[in-house]
């Protein structure tokens, strides 16, 4: 068999790196020759440009299947290929093989070292025009494979009609199909050194088939019309000052119409409406990503630039995004570096070999989640990482990610006993190439993106994690107060009686409130899994769980931190959250659920409004105690502060259900205290019981200052004091 036959035999049994080799327009021979593979095909005809057409005949030896002639000296590569299959249907179209690269060796370069920063604009399915000809151009890196091809029905998902061509050491394959456009399903067939074929959906794929189905979707992202370049060009360069408060979402389960989740476009106006109405500064979305599994609510990652098709297309997505940008609402999103799943057809061993993930399972496998964990010490891993936060950031104009788990990725021995795990060239559990990874994203993303907000779930005590780079830090510029957020629900969930024996469940935290930035997260996992609704995890009766849940979201807004608050609570609803079902939005007629909306309502109002109550949440200066050790009465109280300009509030917590009628504060300064905010207030379904509006300082020295306070504390409320300016 000469070399030439051999050639044809590989792409006949599906084996070739290059068809490019064999077929498609091939001056140097002598005479020149076009070549086509089309096995399916009765017959076929050439027509150039310009000329007569030209039949092919069979090839003659060697595997069926193969077309070729002899063509002119002149011939160009501007021809179409008449195929007549045995059908006898026609197809007329360019020759895929006819053309030369699309991607060149500056992409290649940059991709192998792991600084493509838009790798996303040319590896994947991208609408293009090449060579005078309108078309898509598939790439995809597979460097283990022995052949890839893309399939779709404009092949009949026949991994033998359309195989890429290697592009050399880059790992990457690429083919450009003429005459393909948008809306086209595919998916790319690797074959690996084994033998095994694998089909696999486009890792960079834009969009993907509705689950169960698993198909990728060649998609335009272009020509959506923005108005939102002035709230983009103002985002504040350092939002440690800003008053933040987020609104947690289920895209899926916040609100149902006819039974189902409503869409992306549907969801604009009532989303912007509830979100602006309850003073909410940004809303997080719980992946947006595509994902196989309703149940994993997203955090199981099948298309990290796809943003999911249950609730519409990319474009009703940006709609929905620019809607909330018009309403001076930020759009957060969470995002999942840490795992993928092992779905067949996604990203795990997708070449045959572990490729995105680590190779041994003591580092590349979740025991919890039963996933993969991403190889960070892998350049085009990496690469693949930061392209898809910068994706997000840049296509979608988000405002910010919260990275998921992080911990997960930090160490090496996360949830793993002693020998199931490999430490670091240092012997410590620290995850070094998970770190650099983290530090990359943060510069990375800040330096396109100023103003951005990329904050950590981050449970561990790991020091730095909002510290900045050049510092040594991870750079992210908010972590989640995980140990506020349990010493906090553990406090509440006593009954009063005993919370007396937990005071230090609500002190500690500010042992360490000015170690990090932090985020007071109470987030969809912590009313879900049978821990039971924010309100139904409060003690007592009817009355006290909502003066309670109250009293806890007073005491929240008013400590220092930014604040997060998952869908449902901001009303009460009673039961847990259950991904499937819609909110109870009937509770809010209820005044009891309105009045806890109107409550945070308020608390929002006052926190944006108060410079005292937000410009010290992550700077040391803007917090003193003013009653810490009164345990046996469970009360506390506190000196809000702007550490800039000097403002203040006065903070008082009964979280007994025991009103006091004369209980006394020490104070640093004498004057007229407006009350604000009354937790208590009849507006929010409490007693009506305070200080009728306002209380005069007396000059009685208390504690370890030289005025105070005496004051009616209501059962289980929170009071917030405002001083009047002298004169």
């Amino acid at each position: 068999m000469d070399e030439l036959e051999s050639e044809l035999s590989l792409i006949a049994q599906g084996r070739h790196y290059d068809p490019f080799r064999v077929l498609g327009l091939h001056p140097e021979e002598d005479p020149p020759v076009i070549r086509v593979w089309a096995p399916d095909a009765r017959q076929v005809s050439v027509h150039p440009a310009s000329g007569r057409t030209i039949k092919l005949k069979p090839r003659v030896g060697g595997p069926a299947g193969f077309f070729e002639a002899r063509v002119p000296a002149k011939t160009t590569a501007d021809y179409q290929l008449e195929t007549e299959f045995q059908d006898g249907n026609r197809l007329l179209r360019h020759d895929p093989y006819s053309f030369l690269p699309v991607l060149g060796d500056v992409d290649l370069h940059l991709f192998a070292q792991g600084d493509h920063h838009q790798i996303y604009r040319k590896l994947g399915a991208h609408l293009l025009t090449h060579g005078g000809v309108a078309g898509v151009h598939f790439a995809v890196w597979a460097p283990n494979a022995e052949r890839v091809s893309v399939v779709g029905n404009f092949n009949g998902w026949n991994g033998l009609r359309h195989p890429l061509r290697s592009l050399g050491s880059s790992g990457i394959w690429e083919l450009f199909l003429p005459d393909l456009g948008a809306g086209e399903y595919y998916k790319f067939e690797l074959r690996d050194r084994s033998g095994s074929v694998h089909l696999k959906s486009d890792p960079y794929g834009f969009q993907m088939q509705l689950r169960p189905d698993t198909a990728s979707v060649v998609c335009a992202l272009e020509g959506f019309a923005w108005t939102d370049q002035d709230w983009c060009s103002q985002r504040e360069s350092d939002q440690r000052k800003q008053p933040i408060s987020i609104y947690e979402l289920h895209l899926g389960s916040w609100r149902h119409r006819d039974g189902r989740p409503m869409g992306y476009r549907d969801l604009a106006e009532p989303l912007v409406e509830y979100v602006r109405e309850l003073g909410f500064s940004h809303v997080e979305f719980m992946p947006l990503l595509e994902h196989p599994l309703d149940d994993s609510w997203g955090y199981q990652v099948s298309g990290y630039f796809a943003a999911t098709a249950r609730y519409g297309t990319p474009q009703d997505l940006m709609q929905l995004i620019d809607r909330l940008h018009a309403a001076d609402i930020g759009v957060l999103m969470d995002w999942v570096p840490g795992h993928f799943p092992t779905d067949p057809s996604g990203l795990g061993r997708f070449d045959g070999t572990p490729l995105y993930e680590y190779a041994d399972p003591r580092k590349g496998f979740h025991q919890d989640w039963n996933t993969w964990i991403f190889d960070y010490g892998r350049r085009e891993v990496v690469n693949f990482l930061l392209a898809s936060a910068l994706f997000w950031l840049e296509v979608y104009h988000l405002d910010g990610l919260r990275v998921d788990a992080v911990a997960s990725m930090l160490y090496l021995d996360f949830s793993r006993k002693a020998g199931e795990w490999i430490p670091n060239q240092y012997g410590g559990n620290e995850n070094l190439e998970a770190i650099e990874f983290l530090r990359r994203l943060n510069s990375l993303t800040h330096r396109y993106h100023p103003g951005v907000l990329i904050m950590a779930e981050e449970s561990s005590s790991f020091s730095g994690v909002t510290r900045p780079v050049y510092a040594g830090g991870l750079g992210f510029d908010f972590k989640w107060g995980m140990g506020w957020m349990n010493d906090s629900l553990a406090y509440f969930a006593k009954e009063p009686v005993y919370r007396k024996y937990e005071h230090h469940k609500i002190s500690f935290f500010m042992v360490y409130a000015y170690s990090e930035n932090y985020v007071l997260p109470i987030s969809h996992d912590e009313v879900v899994h049978l821990k039971g609704s924010l309100l139904d995890k409060m003690p007592g009766d009817v009355w006290q769980k909502f003066a309670n849940l109250r009293a806890f979201l007073g005491y929240m807004w008013t400590m220092p931190g930014k604040k997060l608050l998952f869908m449902g609570s901001e009303f009460g609803q009673w039961q847990e959250w259950n991904f499937a079902q819609s909110l109870d939005w009937h509770l809010l007629e209820f005044p009891s659920h309105r009045g806890i909306s109107y409550l945070v309502a308020d608390l929002n109002r006052l926190y944006r409004q108060e410079p005292a109550l937000h410009r010290g949440d992550c700077l040391a200066g803007g917090f003193d105690w003013l009653v810490v050790d009164d345990s046996d009465n469970s009360i506390f109280a506190y000196l809000r502060r702007d550490p800039l300009e000097g403002s203040e509030a006065v903070v008082i917590c009964n979280f007994t259900p025991v009103q006091r009628n004369d209980y006394r504060i020490g104070i640093p300064r004498a004057g007229r205290y407006r009350e604000i905010f009354n937790s208590d207030a009849e507006r929010y379904w409490g007693g009506n019981q305070g200080n009728l509006g306002e209380v005069l300082s007396e000059p009685l020295p208390w504690g370890a200052h030289p005025h105070s306070l005496r004051l009616l504390l209501p059962a289980l409320s929170i009071l917030i004091l405002k001083p009047e300016p002298a004169g």
